[in-house]
């Protein structure tokens, strides 16, 4: 997984290891990762690759009971794959990395898990045969048994087959086997975007998959069927989200909406249920909290702790703990709890001026971490009569953040629809503002870089210049710089195609605010007074008509919302409403949309068996 399905993955697994759940990850270790983005002169995304030595990273060998590298091997097409695997403990869960680079394969072989992002379907297909397949003997070989299996998106779907194989093989019908293996799977699918889900030809599956079909005892055609909506429309490929949800028990979509969207658009799967009934749920996507708080936020919300006269020895006549800025544990286990995030409505645990002193530390430190990234980025970026470094933004500015995958239905660039008025808003010099930029293009995706293109030309070439920034390889370390240091946080998806988005919910443990379409996990989120919605909750069907809609709307919220609420100070300099929202997002948004609620939900809505469910 890449982009923010990688990143909710390790969330995930880091909230399983929190609430000691048996939790194992697999996945497949890419040894020149995800790409490393660089911006050419023409303001262009490049991308170059880096080898991983996994030496020198936070992984062990998986190691057979010969002390050598435990080996496991799965058929495609004619041949014979070997693989070995690399264990990450994430605190008590471990994640094995399938890794294919081993002597005894062909080079192709050995490069299926060479980059995330690597070639075309064949080499998509024979990955994907690796991660359900390989991820499946993997375990087997560990001696692990799991009662079940979360199947994260469709990429893991083939691990259906290996499962049905092993019931053939103990002497089962095909039949049974699938049935009982739909008991022991569940499938979480993150995209409504029709190219999120793997498609494969009739001639791919059956140059793929020969030894699996003849192990199953399948012909092509009913292969095929079970990756098809339609089992006998020919014409039709093999999708892996189809056969994710005929192969398992349950299946969710990541928010509510999101739910309601994939029920409409896997309903010709279930002919004769209406559509409300299709059965697709949902569990809202969230973040790791505590991973995600900078540093002086965690330090500073542990300080408050233990000034708090309620956890005082013997306060209120009770024995509650009193909290040490070092009592690690404590703070760490409460952290997700409601009770502590409700104590940010009370202005005698925290006041104004103090919240209003941590938000203008946050901004200061994202100013200048931009400041020292963009010189790093080198003088290319700023040449000739081009601002200094140290004048680059102003840490007094309402400060405007969009950080994530630069897919076009995200649509970076819509604010700058309105640019000539854009251009005035920067200039107010009693009301300023300014946007920091970051995010990568996928590397085929030449609509997605000239959108980063345009936003890079109007930081260097236009009035913008020193109020609107690009920051270069957006990464995890870029992302928690800027959900911490912005005041809003931007988030303008074309409805219904943001299935749930993560990083707004970063934002409420640093007092940013979000300013967001009513889509995924925000239209759940927001109640009017925790931060800011752009339009209502409705969306046209045209794209055109949306995109004239969303772009008034954006600048409607933002001059007649967003603005005057950041800059109404009192006689202290103290935007005292906006301060509310603040207070408003940390009670409502942090204790909620975070993996230990989502990791909760998912144990007891789906991970246990049907009859220990309440």
């Amino acid at each position: 997984a890449a982009g923010g399905l990688g990143v909710l993955a390790g969330d995930h697994t880091k909230s399983a290891s929190d609430l000691a759940i048996g939790f194992r990850g697999i996945s497949l270790f890419y040894r020149e990762g995800y790409f490393q983005q660089a911006i050419n002169n023409e303001n262009w995304q490049t991308e170059y690759y880096t080898l991983l030595n996994p030496r020198n990273l936070a992984l062990e060998p998986v190691l057979g009971p010969n002390g050598e590298p435990l080996v496991c091997s799965v058929e495609i097409a004619m041949s014979t794959v070997y693989f070995q695997a690399w264990r990450v403990n994430v605190g008590r869960s471990p994640v094995y990395l399938i890794d294919s680079n081993r002597p005894e394969n062909e080079q192709r072989f050995r490069d299926l898990t060479l980059r995330v992002y690597g070639g075309d379907s064949t080499t998509r297909i024979m990955q994907e045969i690796l991660l359900g397949i390989g991820g499946v003997r993997l375990l087997r070989a560990l001696g692990d048994e799991p009662s079940v299996f979360h199947m994260n998106e469709g990429h893991a779907a083939f691990l259906v087959f290996e499962l049905v194989r092993e019931k053939m093989a103990a002497g089962k019908s095909f039949e049974d086997a699938l049935a009982e293996t739909k008991q022991e799977c569940i499938f979480t699918t993150h995209t409504p975007v029709e190219a999120g889900h793997d498609r494969f030809s009739f001639d791919l599956m059956n140059y793929a998959l020969m030894k699996m079909q003849s192990q199953l005892n399948l012909t092509s055609s009913q292969l095929m069927a079970l990756g098809r909506v339609i089992p006998d429309n020919e014409s039709e490929p093999f999708c892996m989200t189809v056969l994710a949800l005929k192969g398992s028990r349950f299946a969710n979509g990541v928010s509510e909406l999101h739910g309601q969207v994939s029920r409409h658009m896997w309903h010709a799967l279930y002919p004769g249920v209406p559509v409300e009934q299709v059965p697709i749920g949902h569990i809202t996507n969230g973040i790791h909290l505590l991973g995600w708080m900078k540093g002086p936020v965690r330090r500073y919300w542990r300080r408050k702790l233990s000034q708090d006269p309620q956890n005082q020895p013997g306060a209120s006549g009770d024995t509650t703990r009193f909290w040490h800025a070092e009592s690690k544990n404590d703070w760490e286990n409460e952290i997700n709890n409601p009770e502590f995030w409700k104590k940010m409505a009370d202005p005698s645990f925290i006041s104004d001026e103090e919240i209003w002193a941590l938000r203008y530390r946050l901004r200061r430190e994202l100013v200048e971490f931009t400041r020292r990234r963009l010189l790093l980025q080198g003088s290319r970026h700023f040449q000739g009569d081009f601002i200094s470094y140290d004048q680059l933004l102003n840490v007094d500015a309402l400060t405007i953040g969009f950080a994530r995958r630069f897919a076009t239905y995200k649509r970076a660039p819509l604010i700058f629809q309105q640019f000539e008025n854009i251009v005035r808003l920067v200039h107010d010099r009693e009301r300023p503002i300014q946007f920091v930029f970051a995010g990568k293009a996928h590397p085929r995706d030449d609509e997605g870089k000239r959108f980063i293109q345009h936003i890079i030309h109007l930081s260097k070439y236009s009035e913008l210049k020193g109020s609107l920034v690009f920051i270069e390889n957006y990464d995890i370390h870029v992302a928690r710089q800027m959900v911490s240091g912005c005041d809003v946080w931007l988030n303008n998806p074309r409805r219904p195609l943001e299935a749930s988005g993560t990083s707004g919910e970063k934002t409420a443990c640093h007092g940013s605010l979000n300013l967001s379409i009513l889509d995924g996990w925000w239209r759940e989120g927001y109640d009017g007074t925790n931060g800011f919605a752009i339009g209502d909750d409705s969306n046209p069907e045209s794209i055109e008509e949306q995109d004239r809609i969303d772009s008034a709307n954006l600048y409607k919220t933002l001059t007649e919302e967003v603005i005057p609420t950041f800059f109404n100070r009192d006689k202290q300099g103290i935007p005292r409403q906006w301060i509310q929202r603040i207070r408003r997002a940390m009670v409502t948004l942090a204790p909620v949309y975070n993996t230990s609620r989502m990791v909760k939900e998912y144990t007891t809505k789906y991970y246990l068996p049907t009859s220990s469910r309440k």
